[in-house]
């Protein structure tokens, strides 16, 4: 199903608190890339972007784009005083060498070990990997925005994955639509709900098995 802006917005809201003064930050195409968008001021922070730049900052408003700023996906960006400008070897250079703090990218499935699945499902024509692969093996934090089911309904938060891996144990901590959960050695931790769903509605929408934090929190 389909995913409101409104909603796509809370998940980038809640994201951007995970996101701390001083670190390298790495935004997937799809929802990651409005994560910018909800940086408090007091908080300095670069975006890492893979076609090369460092520096990104929120998205342009109407008709204030340059067409020569974009992203990796190719959306118009815009940069913050400091930002600089490289090739795409530097830009995956920097990945490979663990410079990025946390990577926060989207998902078809992830499981309950942190196995990510983000890149192909088998028979539609995709671009490729991308950076996916790279960013899943090397950001120290890998955080991963998603809605909780498919447009089937069925869970995207497996015991298992079904499509093919980008990686494996890669994952920290999942935001959707219905909950933030974080990957434990011990499994899956729900540690806060988006209202208005429940802590049921979220059991009952995960296949992968869930322990229930002590004090689970609501986000309104």
């Amino acid at each position: 199903m389909g995913m409101a802006v409104d909603v796509r917005n809370r998940i980038a809201k809640r994201a951007a608190k995970e996101i701390h003064d001083g670190l390298i930050v790495n935004l997937g195409i799809g929802i990651p890339t409005l994560v910018a968008d909800h940086i408090p001021q007091d908080i300095h922070v670069l975006f890492h972007a893979e076609n090369g730049v460092l520096g990104t900052g929120p998205s342009p408003d109407p008709g204030k784009e340059d067409p020569a700023l974009c992203n990796a996906g190719g959306f118009p960006i815009t940069t913050v005083l400091g930002a600089s400008y490289f090739d795409s070897a530097t830009a995956f250079g920097m990945i490979r060498k663990g410079y990025i703090d946390i990577t926060i990218l989207g998902a078809l499935e992830v499981s309950e070990k942190g196995d990510l699945a983000n890149w192909i499902v088998p028979g539609k024509r995709v671009p490729g990997m991308g950076g996916a692969m790279e960013l899943a093996q090397k950001a120290k934090k890998v955080i991963v925005l998603m809605n909780h089911v498919n447009k089937q309904g069925e869970s995207k938060i497996l015991k298992t994955c079904t499509l093919p891996l980008t990686a494996r144990k890669s994952v920290d901590l999942i935001i959707t639509d219905m909950a933030v959960m974080e990957v434990t050695e011990e499994g899956l931790v729900l540690k806060e709900v988006m209202a208005p769903y429940t802590v049921d509605d979220v059991i009952r929408n995960t296949e992968a098995s869930l322990k229930i934090h002590a004090a689970v929190s609501t986000i309104e």
